[in-house]
């Protein structure tokens, strides 16, 4: 599991490998990962986008970004936490994620990017 904190945000992930299985007669491995967002400060935050760079060890970079994670924006209050699960597919066994996400202050209500730490996804039979 990575860990990180932005003002006042812990973001925790974990990961998991899902298994192998051809799309356009490629070979893709699958992971999933899962994401628990704590607000450790004194306001109430809102997580309104989410932007992600994922690579691959075939050097290809995909980013994705849009509104909210998984159809929500979570709104959290001092001491809550909003945990979700999602995947991604890579064409090699080996890859890395890393991004952000855009949050909102209600009490000041200014915006901020809250890091995602950088983790690694691995297929447990291609570690050597």
């Amino acid at each position: 599991m990575v860990q990180q904190v932005t003002k006042g945000i812990k973001i925790s992930v974990e990961t998991n490998f899902e298994g192998t299985f051809y799309k356009n007669y490629k070979i893709h491995y699958a992971f999933g990962y899962k994401v628990t967002i704590k607000n450790q400060s004194k306001d109430a935050v809102q997580l309104n986008a989410r932007h992600w760079i994922i690579l691959d060890a075939l050097n290809t970079i995909e980013t994705v970004s849009g509104e909210g994670v998984i159809g929500k924006k979570p709104v959290l209050k001092p001491g809550e936490s909003h945990t979700y699960s999602s995947g991604c597919l890579l064409r090699s066994p080996f890859g890395a994620m890393q991004g952000h996400y855009s949050m909102v202050n209600f009490t000041t209500t200014k915006k901020f990017d809250v890091t995602i730490p950088s983790f690694k996804l691995s297929a447990p039979f291609a570690i050597n």
